[in-house]
């Protein structure tokens, strides 16, 4: 276990391609003894190859995620090797979609039998956000170190406070979010033993995966709950049922005969 703090990672004050990431948003997932590939297709990723290096692997999100698309959320996947606590981890990298990509289901299936952690930024704000999965289980998670949920939300305390998690209540802390983030990437390495380095997430030679979108949950009710500048609420709750039954009326201009 090292014993590496938030000072280790001040290079990421300077660094072009993680201060990139800091703006854009990236996700990132450490997956001990499970080869990239395998990573991948639990993902449900449709194979686009590998490419050499950080920038070519922008390049190519770029060409084929639209960053403006907001609706969008599928994104572009790369993985790699990386050496660390018990042997190899697979290190998954995502960028310029906000921070979004490594989805719980995906840790889920990550760490059954084994360990899974994740951190990521939302881009320019000041979320340095952590979460810990093991054999299957969300165990710690945290969008700030002072929030905490899971199964086993405090495990982690006195590594946190070691690696220089502010601890404090968000409202009064004088924190900077460049030092909450380095002492979130410092607990990372703690946890798993892989050294994170602008030149490791550089010259990686990444095997790539184009993630899609989550699938549109199924829906039973559509509820409007207003209230007005005068203090009035309208409340109305309709069924599925209800809402499809009135929707090709409504097109047609035919009045209800029974309400919502």
């Amino acid at each position: 276990m090292t014993s590496v703090t938030a000072d280790d990672y001040a290079w990421i004050r300077s660094a072009p391609l993680f201060g990139n990431a800091l703006d854009c948003g990236y996700s990132m997932a450490l997956v001990r003894g499970v080869p990239p590939e395998e990573v991948l297709r639990a993902m449900g990723a449709e194979p686009r190859g590998t490419c050499a290096g950080a920038e070519d692997l922008t390049e190519l999100q770029d060409e084929l995620c639209d960053p403006m698309d907001y609706s969008d959320d599928s994104f572009l996947a790369g993985a790699f090797t990386v050496p660390g606590e018990g042997g190899d981890w697979t290190l998954v990298w995502e960028i310029a979609r906000g921070g979004t990509g490594i989805r719980p289901r995906f840790m889920e299936a990550f760490s059954a039998g084994g360990r899974a952690v994740a951190h990521f930024s939302n881009g320019g704000k000041p979320l340095a956000g952590f979460s810990w999965y093991e054999d299957g289980e969300l165990r710690t998670a945290f969008d700030g170190p002072a929030f905490r949920d899971g199964s086993t939300p405090d495990a982690l305390l006195p590594m946190m406070r070691e690696a220089g998690c502010d601890l404090s209540d968000v409202e009064d802390s004088t924190s900077d979010p460049l030092d909450d983030k380095a002492a979130v990437l410092a607990l990372t390495e703690r946890f798993t033993g892989v050294r994170l380095t602008e030149e490791v997430l550089r010259d990686a030679h990444y095997r790539v995966g184009l993630v899609p979108e989550e699938p549109a949950e199924e829906w039973t009710a559509a509820v409007v709950d207003i209230t007005d500048a005068h203090g009035e609420r309208f409340y109305r709750k309709a069924t599925r049922a209800q809402v499809e039954e009135a929707t090709p009326r409504a097109r047609a201009g035919r009045p209800r005969t029974d309400p919502l």
